[in-house]
């Protein structure tokens, strides 16, 4: 079975052919100034990967949860519609409370 990371890499590095290691994208979800930025490796990663795979990276990887939510709700606000992250508390997601 494929790795979370590989997953994740797979949905968003295809599409834009954007070369990013899974450490560099893992700092990027949680980097504000990616929005800012309009990142389409992050964007992809809100708007392609599913929320329960979503949480497994960001479990993985050991980004912060709070930082995510927020570079989503940015990302919602720029995009005109919600993004699944920023939408609900990440704890949610996958059914934990």
């Amino acid at each position: 079975m494929a790795s979370v990371a590989a997953k994740v890499m797979s949905t968003v590095s295809a599409p834009y052919g954007v070369p990013v290691t899974a450490a560099q994208l893992a700092e990027k979800i949680a980097d504000i100034k990616s929005a800012d930025s309009y990142d389409c490796s992050v964007f992809a990663f809100l708007s392609e990967v599913s929320p329960k795979l979503q949480q497994s990276f960001i479990d993985e990887m050991g980004v912060s949860k709070d930082a995510v939510a927020e570079v989503a709700r940015k990302f919602s606000d720029l995009a005109g519609y919600r993004l699944e992250v920023g939408q609900r508390p990440l704890q949610s997601i996958s059914g934990r409370r």
